[in-house]
């Protein structure tokens, strides 16, 4: 699957990875300690709507259009708050660093929308004073635009490497507590395999931190196979949690994404059972549309 990212950017799957790494980071913050966020294949940081390569496919329409500057049941709101202030203060033109600790719960999200933020954008917005970023990522253009959107910032550290030699690099981190995102492009046969190398070697080395894995549901044979071995990891505290916004039956579309959460926060289940729940209702785009969240018991 070639997963080109200013294509898709602010598509469905977007808009479930981001929202529930906003609710990861969050949970995070409960403890006063500092944390640590790991973003494997960080990408660009921003990417413009009114771009060709959004424009071309018009994704974004059907994910963060359908949400942002729309009113959202309380619940809903409530659970979208953080990530839906990353996107606000993307459009209100502030850099990450430059706003004050805790805006993004400042203000309802409304106006214009032409900015949709990366994973390393929505997790600086969402880290405190005390908190540190490393974004990973190879690809020449893609680290110089992140480069350029945190320099100077002393909280985030940009690192021109292959995400998958990430893993076996800073993990742990210096502070012990926090978030590894792993969210590769899917632009080559095997990466569910070297998704599942990467994540266990990160694992051994630092088995406390909390693992977020995104996939696409695309592959039906591929993610079976990838569940199946995690099941047989050894590793004993992971939970599946998949949107669909079609049935997943047609196999030659991108019908879902997917996240394996390893040491999710306690009760963490039933908050993504909720977000998902909700928001498969504003983002299904066909028949059988549905959500599904369960536990992936090592053996």
């Amino acid at each position: 699957m070639n997963y080109r990212h200013a294509f898709h950017a602010g598509n469905f799957a977007d808009v479930v990875k981001h929202a529930v790494l906003a609710l990861l980071i969050e949970r995070l913050k409960v403890k006063d300690t500092a944390f640590r966020v790991i973003d494997t294949h960080a990408g660009a940081g921003l990417y413009d709507l009114t771009a060709d390569e959004a424009r071309r496919t018009g994704e974004w329409e059907r994910g963060i259009g359908r949400l942002y500057g729309r009113a959202l049941e309380p619940p809903l709101a409530e659970l979208l708050a953080p990530y839906l202030g990353a996107v606000r203060q993307a459009n209100d033109g502030i850099l990450p660093g430059e706003a004050g600790e805790g805006d993004h719960t400042k203000h309802d999200v409304g106006g214009l929308l032409r900015f949709y933020p990366g994973s390393p954008w929505i997790a600086r917005h969402l880290l405190r004073r005390q908190d540190r970023l490393t974004a990973v990522e190879l690809h020449p253009d893609e680290h110089a635009a992140l480069s350029a959107r945190f320099a100077g910032d002393r909280q985030v550290k940009v690192i021109a490497l292959d995400g998958w030699l990430a893993l076996g690099s800073f993990v742990p981190p210096k502070e012990r507590r926090g978030l590894v995102l792993i969210d590769p492009p899917y632009e080559e046969k095997g990466e569910f395999d070297q998704l599942l190398l990467g994540f266990g070697n990160a694992y051994r080395r630092w088995p406390t931190g909390v693992y977020a894995l995104w996939y696409p549901v695309k592959d039906l044979y591929a993610i079976d196979r990838f569940r199946a071995r995690l099941a047989a990891s050894g590793i004993r505290r992971m939970l599946r949690a998949e949107l669909m916004v079609r049935d997943r039956s047609t196999p030659e579309r991108f019908n879902g994404a997917g996240l394996v959460i390893a040491n999710p926060p306690w009760q963490f289940d039933s908050i993504v059972d909720d977000l998902l729940g909700r928001l498969v209702r504003l983002l299904a785009d066909g028949p059988g549309a549905t959500h599904e969240i369960d536990p992936i018991a090592g053996e």
